[in-house]
């Protein structure tokens, strides 16, 4: 099984090589990796050049936001599997892909997802919020429940059956493509229970008040598009889920 991995990155040399390195450092040998540089003029293109033996480089010269580069990474996959790592993010370890693979090939799912830590922008190994994520269930979906994006795994097929990314949502795409896929049409979304991602914290939909308010109203909408009931109730029920984030950290 082939796995397609997709960063897309903008302005980011101070964390891109360790993203790229945490890719390639996986044992996983059947491993696609895409980066889509969004037309950064730091160092970070001459950064991913280092590696343009085994990173397939897409670039555009005009930054078109996080989730029309996530797609054109996702159109250009090969992989039958897709997996999104964001340039600031690592694998938690060095068999993140094997053991993602080989829940695809024992269970027949449709996605798998895992856990996720937010660590330390600048020491990686300090964990700041654990995020268990827990089985996948209809009602919990309804209720603001969510896999953790970047812990996500989805068969490229299912991208081709359902779309990709609504870019009219400028932070919370994400959310919407999730509940599009595991709430509207049921796809089978298999749990690891594993910390596949080490997320530095501080990230686009947190890094300021306008875009935690921006981030709240793309929710909502989101919320309300997908029919849900109560869409205000699950709002904040979904932000209240996040507080033992930051008490539940796992035993190391």
């Amino acid at each position: 099984m082939k796995i397609s991995v997709i960063t897309a990155v903008f302005n980011d040399e101070g964390h891109i090589e360790g993203c790229i390195r945490s890719v390639l450092g996986q044992g996983y040998n059947n491993l696609e990796y895409i980066v889509v540089d969004g037309g950064s003029n730091d160092k970070t293109p001459e950064i991913v050049n280092r590696y343009s033996g085994r990173v397939v480089k897409i670039a555009s010269s005009v930054p078109s936001g996080l989730y029309p580069a996530l797609n054109r990474g996702i159109i250009a996959a090969t992989g039958q599997v897709v997996g999104v790592l964001n340039s600031d993010d690592l694998y938690a370890a060095g068999d993140i892909l094997e053991s993602v693979a080989r829940i695809f090939s024992d269970k027949g799912a449709d996605c798998v997802y895992g856990d996720l830590e937010y660590v330390d922008r600048r020491d990686t190994s300090k964990v700041i919020r654990y995020w268990r994520a827990g089985e996948c269930r209809p009602e919990k979906l309804r209720r603001g429940w969510l896999p953790p994006h970047p812990a996500l795994f989805i068969k490229k097929d299912i991208y081709d059956k359902y779309g990709l990314f609504d870019a009219s949502f400028r932070i919370a795409a994400d959310y919407d493509l999730m509940l599009r896929f595991l709430l509207d049409k049921g796809i089978k979304a298999c749990y690891l229970p594993k910390v596949l991602i080490k997320m530095r914290a501080g990230g686009m939909s947190n890094r300021s008040l306008r875009c935690l308010l921006k981030k709240s109203y793309e929710d909502f909408v989101i919320l309300k598009k997908h029919k849900i009931r109560f869409p205000l109730l699950v709002l904040l029920n979904k932000n209240i889920s996040k507080i033992p984030q930051f008490f539940n950290l796992r035993e190391k």
